[in-house]
């Protein structure tokens, strides 16, 4: 009787949250959906919140983002022809424009950056480049070549095997892809601005023109000091660095060791020699994100100069120990003590947020699946699925946590100390969601699919 009773409340638990969380993604998304519903058809405007929830329900890396199988859970499986086909003329519609979705989310990102100002927190402004790999298409409008990640990965020399292929960077088809988030030293992130541009066709494009209109827009929007930007080293360099003295732009910058800067003394040395010989100044034990433990790390700063443009800026470098590679990092910002050089380190060490994002949306939201033949219509769908993973980032707010915990707890339960303690927020909470929606489908998608009918 009382594991009845228990089962009872937990489905009617279940149902009142599924129906909240379709409002909390309904209401995340509110703005973007008055602008539509005044150009569009009422029922496109449904379709656009539907596929929204319906990419959060269907988890596959290969099969995420394609019409047809997302056809099959806006309507019912056997009406899935009618979803796709209900889907296809929202991507096709006249009356909006991809950028609709970039204006919304730099207007997210304009709300966090003064919620950081308020709690006087340092804004971050994390950039961040990778590439969308089609290697079996021909056909789709804008392909270009890309440098495959995937092939320098499995080309990696892996502990007892053997002959590991060798020989030059593998290039496939596929688009370049620019990401900008948003965050504090502290808490979740926002995502500010997605991009993707090609080298070929009609929409060709090159790196830096990309780069220079994103930096543009940031500056317009959030001034030159009021930010701290955050480069890897595919940024580093005169032209990049050009452009971040003409905007005047606080930045932080991981710099290639052998790359060259004047020294304290006038000599042009590589950044390796100039720090080489000096003792750090103090050390931290700090956390290695990416390998999941606790490092003894030395940290030392000294000026320097560009070499070409002779602008002064101080080189902070950090030293995790023996057998690995120092951080050389370039920073326009002043230091004058231990706790400022800590301070640079730690600021960089939040870059490896937009690594894990960029992992979540080629892994999670399958940003590689899509087969759409058309350029606009291809950054439709891919900005919609943007939008899936802006709102699984609100749900990471603090005053959320109790029903992130409650959906942990009952819908995507883990055995294992391990799988328990792990951070992997995002995963587990989309996997909970899924789960949920497809046991109790919220209301909207209820109506929605006696609508078709």
């Amino acid at each position: 009787m009382n594991k009845d009773n228990s089962r009872r409340r937990k489905k009617q638990e279940s149902i009142h949250r599924s129906s909240y969380l379709a409002d909390r993604c309904y209401f995340h998304l509110k703005t973007l959906l008055v602008q539509m519903n005044s150009r569009l058809d009422r029922r496109l405007v449904q379709t656009f919140l539907g596929i929204v929830m319906v990419i959060l329900m269907h988890r596959h890396r290969n099969q995420g983002l394609l019409l047809s199988e997302l056809g099959g859970y806006l309507m019912e499986p056997d009406q899935a022809p009618a979803g796709t086909k209900r889907i296809s003329r929202l991507l096709h519609a006249q009356g909006w424009e991809s950028e609709d979705i970039e204006r919304y989310l730099w207007e997210q990102a304009d709300q966090r950056v003064t919620e950081l100002h308020e709690q006087h927190q340092t804004v971050l402004v994390i950039w961040d480049e990778s590439v969308i790999e089609k290697p079996e298409s021909l056909h789709l409008e804008g392909l270009c070549p890309v440098k495959s990640s995937k092939a320098k990965r499995l080309k990696r020399i892996k502990p007892g095997y053997f002959n590991p292929p060798g020989g030059r960077p593998i290039f496939v088809p596929g688009y370049h892809w620019l990401q900008v988030l948003v965050l504090g030293l502290q808490g979740p992130i926002t995502l500010a601005h997605m991009r993707w541009w090609t080298s070929r066709g009609e929409q060709a494009s090159d790196k830096r023109s990309q780069e220079r209109e994103v930096l543009a827009e940031v500056s317009q929007r959030w001034g030159a000091h009021q930010v701290l930007h955050v480069w890897d080293r595919g940024f580093a360099g005169i032209p990049w660095l050009t452009m971040a003295y003409v905007h005047a732009v606080r930045f932080v910058l991981r710099w290639p060791k052998a790359y060259k800067l004047i020294d304290a003394q006038g000599r042009i040395r590589k950044a390796w020699e100039i720090s080489r010989g000096k003792r750090s100044w103090g050390h931290r034990y700090l956390w290695d994100a990416r390998r999941r433990c606790m490092r003894k790390v030395g940290v030392v700063a000294m000026p320097v100069t560009d070499k070409d443009l002779f602008q002064p800026l101080w080189l902070v470098v950090a030293r995790p120990g023996k057998g690995r590679e120092p951080w050389y990092i370039l920073t326009s910002e002043p230091i004058n003590s231990e706790d400022d050089a800590w301070r640079i380190v730690l600021v960089y060490a939040r870059r490896w947020q937009i690594e894990m994002s960029i992992r979540f949306e080629k892994c999670e939201l399958a940003f590689e699946s899509p087969r759409l033949r058309l350029w606009e219509t291809q950054k439709r769908l891919l900005l919609i699925a943007t939008l899936v993973y802006s709102f699984l980032l609100s749900l990471l707010s603090p005053d959320l946590l109790g029903s992130s915990t409650w959906l942990l707890r009952f819908w995507c339960h883990r055995t294992g100390e391990w799988s328990r303690s792990v951070k992997a927020p995002l995963y587990r909470l989309r996997s909970a969601i899924s789960r949920l929606w497809l046991t109790h489908p919220p209301p909207f998608l209820l109506l929605l699919r006696l609508s078709s009918g």
